[in-house]
């Protein structure tokens, strides 16, 4: 009695005021078959016997295949045991009926059979933990489209090269290869990097990725003064090798986002779609505004002569993104 006492006390004391001393409790989940679990639910505790006194309430139905068997190791006691549930987890939730009195964190993992996961936090005062069945062809395409429209829209620094090729290529077609080039590039790039093919460092893509706007951005400031250099003559070659690093960083950014173990080829391709879709609303936006801007000020500017104005802007917030993704080497 002294000891479940004294373990209440500590929890107290420690919840406001020094949370990291109990680390959360954990629940893992291994499908083994039809409605078949494996179950691991680890959680603080004094020793084996003495534990926080909340638990997983799995739904009605459900069995134990197994006895359970408890260890004691580090701080936390750890449960494993097997369970039937009629109909599998699908759509159905875990509950933790005394985490509000505990006021602990709750990680749960569910490893299904067909080799994806899902992974979520318990926070007290919450209902639960519900368990979702895998994601279907059309649920990936529809997330990894998305995912793809939302990162090229939000990335600035990819949208500044797009821009500037934009301003520096002339004519319709020519400007429609120019793209295709690039994401033909950065699509190879993404998918490699993905699949674990090529492992290069964030930083220095960054980096260079940076370097490449201030390119494309000089070979403008060049063709308003009647020099044209290798982005001008040849502006699919430039865009096709810079967007081989831009894939790279595209990688990176699905990498925290992680892909369905059962979909991968799915997954990618409707990310590097919606990247697609997402560049050619940009452009669209631009060419929009350039021909509203053209017709507003028709005869009143040398059509050449203003490239330079953005040009000079986009090249100098991506030089300052240099120096400062360069000096993120050393910090």
């Amino acid at each position: 009695m002294m000891r479940r006492l004294l373990l209440a006390l500590l929890l107290l004391w420690a919840a406001p005021a020094a949370a990291d001393e109990f680390k959360p409790a954990y629940l893992q989940l291994t499908e083994r078959g039809a409605g078949a679990y494996d179950v691991l639910w680890k959680v603080p505790a004094l020793d084996e016997a003495t534990t926080l006194k909340v638990k997983p309430v799995f739904p009605a139905g459900t069995r134990d295949v197994t006895a359970r068997r408890s260890s004691f190791a580090n701080g936390a006691a750890v449960v494993r045991w097997q369970i039937a549930v009629p109909g599998g987890l699908n759509g159905r939730t875990i509950a933790f009926p005394d985490q509000a009195i505990t006021r602990i964190d709750i990680l749960v993992r569910v490893a299904r059979a067909d080799g994806t996961e899902q992974l979520g936090r318990v926070l007290p005062g919450t209902a639960g933990f519900t368990v979702t069945a895998s994601p279907g062809p059309w649920e990936v395409v529809q997330t990894y489209t998305v995912l793809g429209i939302e990162h090229i829209l939000a990335g600035i620094d990819h949208l500044l090269f797009v821009l500037a090729l934009v301003i520096l290529v002339k004519g319709t077609r020519r400007l429609l290869w120019t793209v295709t080039a690039f994401t033909i590039a950065h699509s190879i790039t993404l998918a490699l990097a993905t699949l674990g093919v090529i492992n290069v460092p964030g930083p220095p893509v960054e980096a260079i990725i940076a370097l490449s706007i201030v390119f494309v951005a000089s070979e403008i400031v060049q063709q308003a003064r009647g020099r044209e250099g290798l982005a001008a003559r040849r502006p699919w070659l430039v865009a096709f090798s810079f967007g081989l690093l831009h894939g790279l960083g595209f990688a990176g950014a699905l990498a925290e986002v992680g892909l369905p173990q059962n979909a991968i080829p799915l997954a990618l391709l409707f990310f590097n779609v919606g990247v697609e879709i997402g560049q050619l609303l940009f452009i669209a936006g631009v060419l929009l505004l350039s021909a509203l801007v053209m017709r507003l000020t028709a005869g009143r500017f040398h059509t050449a002569k203003a490239a330079i104005v953005p040009a000079y802007a986009i090249g100098g917030i991506a030089s300052y993104w240099v120096i400062e993704r360069v000096a993120a080497f050393w910090g």
